[in-house]
């Protein structure tokens, strides 16, 4: 029953991994394309920063990329936590839950900072 188990709880593991990495990649191109175009129109990094301010959208957007990172890089860090550190299963758990942590609080502030009038 364990193996089955391991087994289901494996394979959602991929699944969503995979589905935060499609959701990831769509982020990179939008981002990248909002920046180059930023950049070719002349504006400067305080331009950019006034536009953001006050937007429900980017802050959805940059909500999402941070919330597709949570996601993904934790699955990743465990799996190399069990097969490259020799970390048991659910030491590798705690340290990735712990780094999911740390990048959910460091990229909401992110997003605070970039999308808050006065920040």
């Amino acid at each position: 029953m364990h193996a089955a188990h391991e087994a289901v709880a494996q394979a959602r593991r991929w699944a969503w991994q995979r589905l935060s990495a499609l959701v990831l990649a769509l982020c990179v191109v939008v981002h990248l394309v909002l920046m180059i175009v930023a950049v070719r129109g002349g504006l400067s990094a305080a331009e950019i920063l006034s536009r953001t301010q006050g937007s429900v959208a980017f802050a959805a957007f940059y909500g999402l990329f941070v919330l597709a990172c949570v996601v993904h890089v934790p699955i990743g860090l465990a799996t190399i936590a069990r097969e490259w550190g020799r970390l048991s299963d659910r030491a590798a758990l705690w340290l990735s839950r712990g780094f999911a942590l740390v990048l959910l609080v460091l990229g909401l502030r992110a997003v605070l900072a970039v999308v808050s009038p006065g920040a």
